[in-house]
């Protein structure tokens, strides 16, 4: 690009067709901005070139694509009234766009209004403008007068009721439509996805006539979207054997995820071969989901090496492998990627400070903590959140500094969530500090009323410290809630399958097995001389 403006510049005086090429790369190359600024270049010259009607559709669509250019894209409004060019068909569906994209759908109604000649385009636009705008009423009346509707069209509007979660409106409209297309179905297949009906959508992905790597993405995404993360292993294992649709990218990223989620690593590690060996080696998508699936899967060395590999690193690589570090307890490393990140240019946000802050409560690196705490307001303008301040309470927490940790809560510029007083409970627990865990329960309960876990905690350090009255007391509190605490979950990777397990579950095929190895690790562990905590497990049951 820049060699072919060179060239333009030398060219004394360019006809408006010499212009208009260059509009056109310059958008090809998506360089709105330069074509903006090039169109103001233009007007200096009106003497010796005017603008067409070629001209004007190009600039109204890069004005679309720059946020902040409604203010250029009126400007030009006001010069094709002046010229006459504002009635012409294809210039009229810009202005619509343009000013529905701006969220003046007003304007936009009167330009299309104006159109002496209105076309599908201008139609689709305007139609497309009110559903943007979440008037999908206004929509479906304009639809229903339009003189001819298109697939596209068609598409658009079914698109519309999903936008706003009505999918038996959506669905009324499929089943009306003259034509269909695949688009038409992986539409309304996303919609049930997005809009939470995962039965709906497995039903309506059986009723497909034909599937491509669309509609398959949109039933394991769906999967994805509503945390059903053993479902998305399953879709993608029918995938593989059930159809000829190869799996691309964000396919791969959705499944990576879902390995994450079950500590699937077997598979993971399938789909990192996979994407190898059908050129995604290089994709950065994949890569950042690679690093998260080692991470979380426990194989924090591979994620190292995967994030190494990169040729492109972007925010989200970053923040991947150094909370990943400090999730693994490797705080000194986070810190140095830390480092490397700054070295290489890349600006933290406030994700990347969430990974700082817990390297440094790991590490119990209470004044580097309060470092980058500060540099993050002031070095980098990022205002904290509340998760930001949950690390620093538990920075503090772990470092037996309650009282500051109950102060720095009371000085927040927001009110603790439950998480922050559960941190803070925890560490009473450590340090058995009854008074700040009788605090921290407090809170709790008024957060989280019908949460009996918070009192079980609490009665675990009243039993270490023999206060039985106290423990009796809680447990009488705990089944007043009327809820039970939900028990622990595990979850394990056998012979290509998730298995899960709760406490005291029976239900597997193999439980005498499984409960014989674990008779045989209690023997191995009482002779280490090991010395089970039996009050706290009574506490506990």
């Amino acid at each position: 690009m820049a060699h072919a403006r060179l060239v333009f510049d030398q060219i004394p005086d360019p006809n408006i067709a010499v212009w208009n090429t260059m509009f056109k790369v310059y958008v090809q190359n998506e360089l709105y901005k330069e074509v903006v600024l090039l169109f103001n270049h233009m007007m200096k010259r009106m003497d010796i070139t005017r603008p067409d009607c070629f001209t004007f559709p190009m600039v109204l669509k890069s004005c679309v694509k720059l946020s902040l250019a409604l203010q250029e894209g009126e400007k030009l409004h006001c010069f094709l009234w002046k010229i006459g060019f504002q009635l012409n068909p294809f210039v009229g569906t810009n202005l619509i766009e343009l000013y529905s994209s701006g969220g003046r759908i007003g304007c936009a109604y009167k330009m299309f209004g104006e159109m002496i000649v209105r076309n599908v385009v201008a139609w689709t636009c305007m139609i497309s403008g009110y559903i943007s705008s979440h008037d999908v009423v206004s929509a479906r009346r304009l639809f229903d007068l339009a003189p001819e509707r298109d697939i596209v069209l068609w598409n658009i509007m079914v698109s519309g009721y999903i936008q706003c979660g009505d999918m038996v409106a959506a669905r009324k409209l499929f089943n009306v439509m003259p034509n269909r297309d695949l688009m038409s179905w992986n539409t309304l297949l996303n919609g049930y996805a997005n809009n939470g009906d995962v039965k709906g959508c497995e039903e309506f992905f059986e009723e497909m006539p034909e599937r491509n790597i669309f509609s398959w993405n949109g039933l394991i995404g769906g999967y994805a979207h509503n945390g059903q993360f053993s479902e998305v292993l399953g879709a993608f294992k029918r995938m593989l054997s059930e159809s000829a649709v190869h799996p691309n990218d964000a396919t791969l990223v959705t499944v990576l995820s879902a390995c994450a989620r079950l500590g699937a690593l077997d598979l993971g590690k399938w789909a990192h071969v996979y994407a190898e060996n059908n050129g995604y080696q290089g994709n950065i998508f994949i890569g950042n989901a690679l690093i998260d699936m080692y991470a979380k899967c426990g194989i924090i060395e591979n994620a190292i090496d995967v994030f190494n590999g990169m040729v492109t690193k972007d925010l989200v690589s970053w923040n991947t492998i150094i909370n990943g570090l400090a999730l693994h307890g490797r705080g000194d490393d986070a810190l140095c990627f830390f480092s490397r990140m700054k070295s290489a240019g890349e600006k933290p946000d406030g994700i990347t400070f969430v990974g700082i802050l817990c390297a440094c409560s790991h590490l119990g690196l209470v004044d580097d903590g309060f470092y980058y705490f500060h540099s993050m307001i002031d070095e980098y303008l990022i205002m904290p959140q509340i998760e930001h301040y949950g690390c620093m309470v538990d920075l503090l927490a772990r470092a037996g500094l309650l009282d500051q940790a109950v102060d720095f809560i009371r000085k927040m510029p927001m009110q603790a969530d439950s998480v922050i007083w559960t941190v803070l409970l925890g560490a009473c627990r450590i340090y058995k500090n009854i008074e700040l865990a009788e605090l921290a329960l407090q809170r709790l309960t008024e957060l989280e009323p019908k949460n009996p876990a918070n009192y079980v905690m609490l009665s675990n350090i009243y039993g270490h410290a023999r206060r039985w009255g106290d423990v009796a007391r809680l447990k009488v509190a705990t089944r007043d809630t009327g809820f039970q605490k939900l028990p622990g979950c595990s979850l394990i990777e056998v012979d290509n399958s998730v298995v899960e397990f709760y406490s005291l579950d029976d239900r597997h095929h193999k439980t005498e097995e499984i409960f014989g190895v674990l008779r045989g690790l209690m023997k191995s562990l009482k002779s280490s001389e090991y010395v089970p905590d039996l009050l706290e497990l009574r506490q506990e049951i």
